[in-house]
């Protein structure tokens, strides 16, 4: 099964948004470099970059790692809940 990488999906996209930024000569020069030494232009490199890392971000934001055993506990807490106090129900009630 093959992915397809940003560039290509957005490529087949008829929508587009521009994001714009300002960069020292330094950066812009090691990205022009990188981005030549990938077979790839600027934009393509810094797009499949950035959302790559933003993917990373936002997955490791969205992900909790639990051990063994607090994942036992969560799921007997979850099994077995206890009962509501008179705040959940004063507050369920306000619905």
């Amino acid at each position: 099964m093959t992915t397809a990488t940003l560039e290509d999906r957005s490529a087949r996209s008829t929508d587009s948004a521009r994001i714009n930024l300002r960069t020292s000569p330094e950066a812009k020069a090691l990205i022009e470099r990188a981005a030549a030494l990938m077979g790839t232009t600027v934009s393509g490199f810094m797009l499949q970059n950035a959302y790559e890392a933003a993917q990373r971000v936002v997955n490791d934001n969205d992900t909790i790692m639990l051990s063994q055993r607090d994942f036992e506990a969560f799921i007997a807490a979850c099994e077995t809940p206890s009962e509501p106090t008179q705040a959940l129900r004063d507050l369920m009630a306000r619905r």
